[in-house]
């Protein structure tokens, strides 16, 4: 959403990398750059003029001037002004002491109330609470049959006595959206629900009619939340839309739908500030799991390129198995080799996480990738997850036995090319070698870093005092007399075990036979 905006500011903050003193010459070129970017992103006048002012008095102020680096200090300066923009603090939704929580949403038409609703009930569901949804928009038509099924993907009731308006009786009248709201905080507190959420009608631009029926669903209810529902692409016309909303149902709250689409996002810069009121929600998909509590906090950080590892680390440990993240972690304290299995469950984890691209675009310095990632095919972890599972068992515990007719057959199974297959196998040896260091002393190349719980910490000391292998000759004849001289040692060693120790036997050579190893285990083993 906030794209061509961070773009701007990213490329304006890199101008003042490394001036060791700033003139007002130079702040002033910044605020002009910072004033053009928030105009061209549809940010309200009046919110541009006011942030601009506040950034150019702190800029030219003792807390710049002072400063070991003034040009980090005026993103400093342009990220804590852009907190204070969007709200502050994260604002949540206030509970009632006594009976359910009653939220009422209010917006214009298509701005995304229904599919909202379904969403705020699912992450309510969530953290706990019990939510039911209230048709109360019987005007435009199928509105009751999309929330229905909306509250069917989000696996939560619905309340809907009065069918609506359809496509075949738009000139019937439409039932009473004040009593159905009335009727259903009454249902939802016989059924011990705690929250209740009601979906209102929305209107076309100024409606007079609509926003009276929004002011009499607002007086029978008496809700504990207003959430006003505004559209992210909506541009200048944000501002207008909200005083008016404002006005008419005085909303407690803002979400902001549709804040994936690809439009300039002035709207969340823009309402927030000039209503005074903050933004609570945003939904960041067309998916029922597509939303979140919004932080003004890491919203200013992803505006400003600095990534959002907060939100991506709750996510993380909302979806993440934590039964094998053990499994795992106890696999490395053992030392055990890394198998595809393992690589494909953890695919399978970061799959339950959602959108690669979202996950990747909340990391620092994303937008610097911004367009490798848009070139990113999601669908690319389907066929990796093909490939793997189009594997044998064993094929997936010991991929150096997957020879040329085994990748073709791979690559069949899986509808894939077979260098595809090879490249999986490429990138999958590599990891496996990343794993063995991990587990042998922490990440290769990161100094300070300590070894896993009983990984080892002190192989990698251990390593450098251990006696070299000696490395095999080139020699035919040389060769062949090194073998036998190993072999010799293996049958003295075996000799020397004492009764039973060598798998049952009573003493002598070991046999590997007696195990049931795979066919060719043995040579492996020198036999």
């Amino acid at each position: 959403m906030f794209n061509s905006l961070s773009d701007r500011l990213t490329a304006t903050f890199k101008n003042l990398r490394g001036k060791g003193r700033l003139t007002e010459a130079d702040v002033d070129a910044t605020v002009r750059e910072i004033r053009r970017a928030l105009l061209d992103a549809d940010v309200a006048v009046p919110v541009v003029r006011e942030f601009t002012g506040r950034v150019r008095e702190r800029a030219l102020g003792a807390e710049v001037s002072a400063a070991l680096n003034p040009g980090q200090q005026i993103v400093k300066i342009v990220n804590e002004e852009l907190v204070e923009i969007l709200g502050g603090e994260t604002r949540r939704i206030r509970l009632a002491k006594n009976g359910p929580t009653v939220i009422m949403l209010a917006g214009l038409q298509g701005a995304g109330k229904t599919t909202l609703a379904g969403k705020l009930s699912k992450w309510l569901k969530s953290q706990g609470h019990s939510p039911m949804l209230v048709a109360c928009d019987l005007q435009r038509p199928n509105a009751v049959t999309q929330l229905q099924v909306v509250g069917q993907r989000a696996n939560v009731p619905v309340f809907a006595p009065h069918p609506g308006a359809t496509s075949a009786e738009l000139d019937q009248p439409a039932g009473d959206p004040v009593a159905v709201a009335r009727a259903g905080v009454e249902e939802a507190r016989q059924k011990l629900h705690d929250v209740v959420i009601v979906d209102t009608a929305g209107r076309l631009g100024v409606d007079a009619d609509m926003m009276e029926q929004a002011r009499q669903i607002r007086r029978a209810i008496v809700p504990n939340e207003v959430l006003f529902v505004i559209d992210s692409m909506i541009g200048q016309d944000a501002v207008n839309t909200a005083l008016a909303f404002d006005e008419g149902v005085n909303f407690t709250g803002i979400v902001l739908s549709k804040l994936d689409g690809d439009a300039r996002g002035g709207a969340a810069l823009s309402v927030a500030s000039v209503t005074g009121k903050p933004v609570m929600f945003a939904s960041t998909g067309e998916g029922v799991d597509d939303f979140e509590l919004f932080h003004p906090d890491r919203m200013a950080s992803r505006i400003l390129d600095m990534g959002d590892v907060l939100t991506l680390i709750e996510q993380a440990e909302k979806s993440w198995d934590k039964d094998e993240a053990a499994r795992m972690a106890k696999k490395f304290a053992d030392q055990e080799e890394f198998t595809l299995d393992d690589f494909l469950a953890q695919m399978q984890q970061i799959r339950n996480m959602g959108s690669m691209k979202k996950m990747l675009m909340m990391m620092p310095g994303a937008q610097n990738i911004r367009q490798q990632l848009e070139q990113f095919d999601e669908r690319e972890i389907d066929r990796v997850e093909a490939i793997v599972r189009s594997m044998t068992p064993h094929e997936r515990l010991a991929p150096k036995i997957i020879n040329g007719s085994r990748r073709a057959r791979i690559a069949r199974g899986s509808g894939v090319h077979v260098s595809e297959v090879n490249g999986l196998l490429e990138r999958f040896a590599q990891a496996q070698k990343m794993m063995k260091k991990m587990a042998q002393g922490g990440m290769p190349g990161m100094p300070g870093m300590p070894g896993l719980p009983g990984a080892g910490g002190g192989a990698r000391k251990n390593a450098k005092n251990a006696p070299k292998k000696k490395a095999k000759s080139g020699n035919p004849a040389k060769a062949a007399q090194e073998r036998k001289e190993a072999e010799a040692r293996r049958a003295n060693a075996a000799k020397a075990l004492p009764t039973g120790a060598a798998f049952g036997q009573q003493g002598g050579d070991f046999d590997p036979s007696q195990l049931n190893l795979p066919k060719g285990f043995d040579k492996f083993l020198g036999k």
